[in-house]
């Protein structure tokens, strides 16, 4: 009996121990990981504070109607999510790091790059999407993270790549306006963001990216990004103290430079003695053998800022295609191609033009639209259309229209020549950010007389507005 009790004392003692050695993993747990919260918060920069704020604010509320909104639209929000998050890392390391090599500096941005071509290849790949222009919003407008690859002047950059989307933008509201206000609002978010983090540009890094220069060597990485399940994301911590990092970087005054240069000029003749002379054998009118061939390739030097179009990848080239996909013709990625007819057409219909080059694309029938999207020197030949001819982001392209065409809208296009009809003449053209363009009118005889339109713009204020008229130079 009394081996019994001892046993059942025994086993309730064990039971006990277990517990409290829990409950003091646990508390000791708890304590670590506030020790490294807290040691994690004092070493936040003012500047990713600032950013945490953007986070926080309307990119979380641009997420959250993403979600709503739902389908592509939902995943495209989630992988700008993790574009900003990534940014974010690259500023936590500026902050902590000198300026780094441009070797480096490439690595760093990497994580930043990938994501942004992902949003873009993401919009690709969704061309059949009833999303598709809330992808291409995005997708023109994201690469404005990559503001941290240029100087001297990035908030000017963000700007760009806002006004780069807003084609598309106008097209979501003019879609959804009358059916859901939630994709009005989620447009409004994003440009908003976009406003924000040009802003944010503005005052933390005006001339560019900030680097610590008391700070440690670059790390070649970023901390990879943990996709977000939800978006609760712990408010800023309290900032340091601003002694703590000089981010300020010494400039040479004007006055200074202006005397730097006066002295320079008074030298005379002593000016040129630092230049080196170039001999004979260099002189390339005396040795034909060095006008033959490319000039030789430099690298840029390493302190040199990375392109903008080095956060962006090469897009591979795609097979061609012409086929019609439900009331849709696809002309993709021709190349060199100067016999391409389509000929079973319907007043339902459109065709869709896009990444093609040198050729030449004829439509015959009468169709509802016609849209030429990133071409290089491709002419489109069509019978009528029942809306409008579409250009966006094409260089020397051409179209001959011999019915009816309402309307021709050009944007974000160099070099346009429009051969209209007679039965064409009352045809309204829109264009913005574009130029070259030119409107052949047919003549009695079967001649064009070529008119341009207008690039250069005079406005006044007339006291109580903006008045607006073509430029005499223009």
């Amino acid at each position: 009996m009394a081996s019994f009790f001892y046993s059942k004392m025994s086993a309730d003692l064990t039971k006990l121990i277990g517990r409290l050695e829990a409950v003091t993993c646990r508390l000791e747990n708890i304590a670590s990981a506030t020790d490294m919260a807290s040691t994690s918060q004092d070493e936040v920069a003012p500047n990713v504070i600032a950013f945490d704020t953007l986070l926080n604010g309307p990119l979380k509320k641009f997420v959250e109607l993403s979600n709503t909104i739902g389908g592509d639209v939902s995943k495209v929000g989630a992988m700008v999510f993790d574009a900003f998050n990534a940014e974010r890392g690259v500023l936590v390391i500026a902050s902590k790091s000198k300026q780094p090599s441009q070797e480096e500096l490439v690595k760093i941005l990497a994580p930043v790059s990938e994501l942004i071509q992902s949003i873009q290849d993401f919009r690709e790949k969704n061309r059949k999407s009833a999303f598709f222009n809330h992808l291409s919003a995005i997708s023109e407008g994201i690469p404005a993270l990559g503001w941290v690859a240029v100087t001297p002047a990035p908030a000017p950059y963000v700007k760009e790549m806002n006004d780069a989307g807003q084609f598309y933008t106008n097209r979501v509201l003019k879609d959804w306006k009358e059916k859901d206000k939630t994709h009005v609002d989620w447009v409004k978010v994003w440009i908003q963001t976009l406003n924000d983090l040009q802003a944010y540009v503005k005052q933390h890094h005006t001339t560019g990216l900030m680097w610590n220069p008391s700070g440690k060597s670059a790390t070649a990485s970023v901390p990879s990004v943990q996709p977000k399940v939800a978006l609760q994301m712990p408010g800023p911590p309290p900032p340091p103290p601003m002694g703590n990092l000089d981010l300020s970087t010494p400039k040479e005054s004007a006055e200074d430079a202006r005397n730097k240069l006066f002295s320079e000029l008074n030298k005379g003749e002593a000016i040129t003695s630092g230049l080196k002379k170039v001999t004979q054998d260099m002189q390339t009118h005396k040795n034909p053998s060095l006008r033959s061939g490319p000039a030789p390739f430099k690298a840029a030097p390493l302190g040199e800022t990375v392109s903008k179009a080095s956060l962006v990848s090469t897009p591979t080239s795609k097979p061609p295609k012409m086929e019609l996909d439900g009331k849709k013709w696809i002309v993709e990625y021709q190349k060199n191609q100067s016999n391409l007819v389509i000929t079973e057409t319907e007043m339902n219909q459109v065709v869709y033009i896009f990444k093609c080059e040198n050729s030449t694309i004829q439509v015959k029938g009468k169709i509802n639209s016609i849209v030429m999207d990133s071409c290089k020197r491709v002419g489109v030949v069509f019978d009528s259309v029942v809306s409008s001819m579409e250009f966006v982001n094409c260089q020397s392209t051409q179209m001959q229209v011999t019915g009816v065409v309402p309307t021709i809208s050009i944007d974000k296009t160099d070099g346009c020549q429009i051969y209209l009809s007679k039965d064409s003449l009352n045809v309204v053209v829109v264009s913005s950010k574009s130029s070259e363009m030119n409107i052949l009118v047919p003549k009695d005889n079967g001649d064009y007389v070529e008119y341009a339109l207008p690039e250069q713009y005079r406005t006044t204020f007339n006291g109580t507005g903006l008045t607006t008229v073509v430029s005499d130079i223009a």
